[in-house]
């Protein structure tokens, strides 16, 4: 093959690959562009790797690029891979990106929050500047073992989302196997299976008693009622907080909450008894811009936080033996102890999803009308409006059952 010339590059106009000898070539576009490319074998596999185009990259510097990329593939490199190693993210920058991804799809924001910072507590000082296709079990293993047996449970979350990163990186290309999943196992401790700690919970027979010490406190009007709420309704922190007015419906006496706000990520209907009804009245002057039912005093336009709602037992005594979640416990163990309310109900009442996919999907009420008797009664209890316990729990058995 005759070896190409300055005149001859520059002249020629023929599309096609014009060689130069060694693997090299001159690639003429049919717009007249012209690029050098070397051609090689590595690992078995014919490849073409681009040297940039002319008359940026001459003839001499074309024979110079080629000539240095020969010589990595004698030393059994792969030039392709080289340069492309320029572009891979350091573990740093792929948590971020990885981050970023997956922020749109979760409701929890501490969730969100803590995912990230986390890793940077945990993993960024061990491997946050080193790239990810470099990183090996090793780095996994040192960013786990301080804190295996010390934070099991932080450990876990950890492994978890470093995990995730590297799925991350093996999706992109920029790696093949994962040195956080299974390959680490046999160099940490075993963890003992431990039971999910449940909620501190006061006794149902005083919930009654605490609402009416809450509702004696110094807080603001929109943190008590807010618990007051919550009680009522057997709703999560995050729901009562973040209700806004267009989801109360006043003349139907219910609660639609949208499924971006709900943790199974379904719509739920929630009946309002009377006594709750109450509460959103007690709060209306305090509607405003934000369409908040209970807006942040302290920061306008905002829900409450929530530790707001947990100080509000810490100031009245009863944090030590009761958490915002755990009133939602004591509706249960009320409900199961004192009616004969299907476990259908209950657990709607909860919003928990009930059955199998397939169960599911055949029924589809979400037992309403059962649920307002459920909950009616239940805010007759906290309220301490029936005076005849026994009377009271004999009709509400015959109302479930009717």
């Amino acid at each position: 093959m005759p070896k190409l010339t300055v005149a001859k590059v520059k002249a020629l106009s023929k599309p096609g690959m014009h060689g130069d000898g060694d693997g090299l070539y001159l690639n003429v576009k049919a717009t007249g562009a012209k690029s050098w490319v070397l051609r090689f074998t590595a690992d078995g596999r014919r490849r073409e790797m681009g040297l940039g185009g002319f008359p940026d990259v001459t003839l001499a510097k074309a024979r110079a690029l080629a000539l240095l990329r020969r010589v990595e593939i004698a030393e059994g490199r792969d030039p392709i891979m080289e340069k492309r190693r320029g572009d891979v993210p350091t573990f740093a920058t792929a948590a971020r990106q990885c981050h970023d991804m997956n922020k749109p799809r979760w409701r929890n924001a501490r969730h969100t929050d803590d995912w990230l910072r986390s890793l940077e507590a945990y993993a960024f000082p061990v491997m946050g500047r080193t790239v990810v296709d470099a990183i090996t079990r090793v780095d996994v293993l040192k960013c786990l073992t301080p804190i295996w047996n010390a934070k099991p449970e932080r450990a876990r979350r950890v492994r978890t989302r470093i995990r995730k990163v590297m799925q991350w990186a093996v999706a992109h290309g920029y790696r093949e196997d994962n040195p956080a999943g299974e390959v680490i196992d046999g160099a940490l401790p075993a963890m003992p299976a431990s039971a999910k700690a449940h909620f501190r919970a006061l006794p149902y027979p005083e919930v009654a008693e605490a609402l009416e010490a809450i509702d004696g406190s110094r807080a603001s009007i929109a943190a008590r009622a807010c618990f007051r709420f919550l009680v009522l309704t057997a709703a999560r922190s995050g729901e009562a907080r973040g209700a806004t007015w267009t989801e109360i419906d006043l003349d139907g006496a219910e609660w639609r909450i949208p499924g971006e706000r709900m943790k199974a990520g379904v719509e739920h209907r929630v009946p309002l008894s009377d006594a709750a009804l109450a509460v959103l009245h007690e709060v209306m002057p305090l509607r405003d811009e934000s369409d908040l039912v209970f807006p942040s005093p302290a920061k306008a336009g905002r829900p409450l936080s929530d530790m707001t709602l947990t100080k509000l037992l810490r100031d009245n005594g009863l944090a030590e033996r009761a958490t915002v979640h755990g009133f939602r416990s004591a509706f249960r163990d009320w409900a199961s102890e004192n009616t004969n309310a299907p476990w259908a109900v209950m657990e709607h009442a909860l919003a928990h999803q009930v059955g199998s996919s397939v169960e599911r999907a055949y029924a589809r009420s979400d037992l309403l009308d059962k649920r307002r008797q459920l909950m009616d009664s239940w805010a007759a209890y906290c309220t301490d409006t029936v005076p005849d316990g026994t009377r009271w729990m004999a009709e509400l058995e015959e109302e479930l059952h009717a």
